[in-house]
C-alpha cells in the first residue's frame, strides 16, 4: 500500500509539472511578410497576425511577447523553445506535422508567381525552364519549386526573407517569384514597388508542399496552449472580431472555411 500511495504521489506531481500556468505566451514571427507580419518605422512588429494573435491573447488572457525569427529557422526554434507559438502565416503541410502540431485553420493561403507585367512566363516546367525563379527559404512555396521546378531545369535561388526576394525581382536578377498570392497581392503588388509587375499564370496548388491553409504551429507537447488558443479562435469567429479585423486589410473574405 505504502508503494502504491508514493505512486500516486509521484503521478499527481508529474502531472501538476506537465501543466503549465501560461501567463506569458512567446510568439515567434518572421517580420518580413507585409501585410500579416512586418516591422514599422518605430520598430513594432504589425500586421493582421499581429492583430489576431493580440484579440486571441486578449481572449486567452495572457501576455504576448514577439520574437523574430527568419522563417527558415522558425520550427527549430520553436522546438527549441526559444518561443511558444508561431504566428506568422505558417501554411499546414504534411512534412511540417510531423515536427510540430498546429491549432486550428487560421485563412488559406494560395501561391502564385510573379512577373514583369506582359512576361509570357507560366507556372510550368516547360516555361520556366533555365529562368531564375526566387522563392523565400523555408517556405512552402520554396518546397514546391525545388519538388517541381527545378528537377526540370528551373533556377530555383533562396533568400533569407521575402523582402529580398522582391528587391532581386526589381533589379531584373529574377525572372519570377513564387509566394503566397494575398501577400504579393497586398505587400507588393499593390505598394509602389510592385508598379509593373504582375501575376503570371493562375495560382499553383499542391497540398503535399504548398498546404491546406495557415494555422498556428505549436509543440506537440503543449497540448494545453493548443486548447487555448483553438478557444480563442472559436471566440473571436463567434463574436465577428476575425471578421472585423480582416476588413481593416482586406477587401474579400480572406476566411473561406464560411
Amino acid at each position: 500500500m505504502k508503494k502504491f500511495a508514493v505512486c500516486v504521489a509521484l503521478a499527481l506531481i508529474a502531472g501538476g509539472a506537465a501543466a503549465k500556468d501560461w501567463k506569458t505566451v512567446r510568439i515567434g514571427v518572421d517580420a518580413s511578410y507585409p501585410p500579416f507580419e512586418s516591422k514599422a518605422r518605430d520598430g513594432r512588429i504589425v500586421g493582421f497576425d499581429v492583430d489576431l494573435t493580440k484579440a486571441l491573447c486578449a481572449r486567452m488572457n495572457v501576455q504576448c511577447v514577439w520574437v523574430e525569427s527568419d522563417l527558415d529557422g522558425i520550427i527549430g526554434a520553436l522546438k527549441a523553445r526559444k518561443f511558444d507559438a508561431i504566428v506568422s502565416s505558417l501554411t499546414i503541410t504534411p512534412a511540417r506535422r510531423q515536427q510540430i502540431d498546429y491549432s486550428d485553420k487560421m485563412f488559406d493561403a494560395p501561391a502564385r508567381m510573379l512577373a514583369r507585367a506582359g512576361s509570357p512566363l507560366r507556372p510550368t516546367p516547360a516555361s520556366l525552364k533555365g529562368k531564375q525563379v526566387g522563392v523565400e527559404q523555408g517556405s512552402t512555396q520554396e518546397a514546391y519549386a525545388q519538388a517541381h521546378w527545378a528537377p526540370q531545369g528551373v533556377n530555383v535561388i533562396s533568400y533569407q526573407n521575402q523582402d529580398q526576394v522582391y528587391q532581386d525581382l526589381i533589379s531584373g536578377r529574377l525572372d519570377a517569384t513564387l509566394q503566397d498570392e494575398v501577400q504579393a497581392d497586398y505587400g507588393f503588388l499593390k505598394t509602389p514597388r510592385g508598379k509593373g509587375f504582375a501575376w503570371a499564370g493562375p495560382e499553383v496548388e499542391d497540398p503535399a508542399t504548398i498546404g491546406e491553409g495557415t494555422a498556428i504551429g505549436l509543440r506537440k507537447q503543449d497540448a494545453d496552449l493548443k486548447a487555448k488558443f483553438n478557444a480563442a479562435l472559436a471566440s473571436i469567429h463567434a463574436d465577428g472580431t476575425f471578421e472585423r479585423i480582416a476588413k481593416q486589410y482586406f477587401d474579400f473574405d480572406i476566411d473561406k472555411r464560411k
